[in-house]
């Protein structure tokens, strides 16, 4: 009697664990989404847009809204920089550069410091960039287009005077 008592128990426990109320079930599927976003998922050129429409926000307080951007190769990429802060672009002006593979993001902005007639992009580090916005104030906003970089990693920064510490990430391109 006790071992059908026992059986009973473990069976109820089985059953229970296997049921509909817990996040285990679902678990998989977040990760098969998570697997999807891997280069499996480039192949299927069907699934990818022609455009990437990438929005990224700048504010007073030297920060962009996100650190990470992601795109296929061979997409062409409309960004929008909007600078949602209220300075003028004087004392608190945001761009968007993307540099190439390589580049060190903190020399390049430290040579750039003084291109203010150049939107705060040395003339001879010109060369590094693949994509870069104007330098833009409070409430202004900037749209750029071009075709996404080769498949990887790449830095990018706000190149304004002192903000690259802050001001940073990475687009990656799959």
């Amino acid at each position: 009697m006790k071992k059908i008592g026992l059986l009973l128990g473990c069976s109820v426990i089985l059953l229970a664990s296997c049921g509909d109320g817990g996040g285990d079930v679902k678990a998989p599927a977040e990760k098969k989404i998570q697997l999807q976003t891997g280069p499996e998922e480039s192949s299927k050129s069907a699934d990818i847009p022609e455009i990437a429409e990438l929005v990224i926000e700048g504010n007073d307080q030297m920060k962009y809204n996100t650190k990470r951007m992601k795109v296929y190769a061979g997409q062409k990429i409309k960004l929008t920089l909007k600078n949602v802060g209220e300075l003028p672009v004087e004392s608190m002006g945001h761009n968007w550069v993307l540099l190439k593979k390589g580049t060190d993001k903190n020399a390049f902005a430290e040579a750039s410091i003084g291109a203010k007639e150049t939107g705060y992009i040395a003339p001879e580090m010109k060369e590094n960039v693949i994509a870069n916005t104007k330098t833009i104030g409070g409430g202004e906003e900037v749209t750029i287009e071009f075709d996404a970089p080769a498949k990887g990693s790449y830095d990018f920064i706000c190149s304004f005077p002192g903000h690259v510490g802050m001001m940073s990430g990475k687009l990656v391109v799959q």
